[in-house]
């Protein structure tokens, strides 16, 4: 599985993740599982998740000065929770 995120919007406090590398299965299963707003594109699962201001990850200090490194710190975070979810297939 890759997590890749795909947009971020620190107006609206939402972040895009495109998920690949799952089967159809796994991605129906992560659809019809996940609270978040979700649909299937092609062959990947595309996330959209939205934040109060005060937690929105992007909003953070860390954030503003090593934005590369906390965009690569929040795919794995969004990958280890999927995969924990993908326990119970």
């Amino acid at each position: 599985m890759d997590v890749k995120i795909l947009n971020y919007d620190n107006e609206k406090c939402y972040v895009d993740y495109k998920v690949t590398g799952l089967s159809k299965n796994q991605l129906e299963f992560l659809k019809n599982t996940l609270k978040e707003e979700s649909s299937i594109i092609d062959d990947y699962l595309k996330i959209r998740m939205y934040f109060n201001n005060e937690i929105f990850p992007f909003n953070s200090e860390i954030a503003k000065y090593k934005l590369e490194d906390y965009i690569a710190n929040e795919e794995i975070q969004m990958n280890v929770y999927l995969s924990s979810i993908l326990e119970d297939l």
